[in-house]
């Protein structure tokens, strides 16, 4: 079995591309930290390369950026292939089947992007009052 669950920060904005096919990719990053310290007392961190298809690539590239707190379950890749002065090399992704947002709502950031928008303002403006209702007399008991 070849599952994983990852907690952690984007790295970087997501980057989304579409193959020749049409079909979308969102490439991204998240750093996890290790549950204990090292030697020297600090904690250490995992980086970790993400990436989603097609509806889920289109809302993760939507609603995250660098910073955003993200779950990630799926599967992880090996991906062989050879650089460009001809050494065999293997990448490691993580091919993502569910991301949760987990920032809170209204964290903005310096930019004042918003990782969640908020639902649409109503077209009346405010909210109606509600009024007090008192039906205590028809209770049977």
């Amino acid at each position: 079995m070849n599952k994983v669950f990852l907690i952690g920060n984007l790295t970087r904005d997501p980057e989304l591309t579409e193959t020749s096919g049409g079909i979308k990719i969102c490439r991204f990053a998240i750093a996890v930290n290790r549950n204990y310290s090292g030697s020297d007392g600090e904690r250490k961190t995992d980086f970790f390369n993400c990436v989603a298809w097609r509806n889920l690539a289109e809302t993760v590239a939507r609603y995250t950026r660098k910073g955003i707190k993200v779950a990630v379950s799926g599967s992880i890749e090996l991906r062989n292939y050879e650089d460009s002065q001809g050494v065999k090399r293997t990448g490691v992704d993580i091919v993502a089947q569910d991301v949760e947002f987990l920032s809170p709502r209204g964290n903005q950031g310096d930019d004042g992007f918003d990782p969640v928008p908020q639902a649409p303002a109503s077209r009346g403006g405010s909210k109606p009052q509600l009024q007090p209702f008192d039906d205590d007399t028809d209770i049977p008991f």
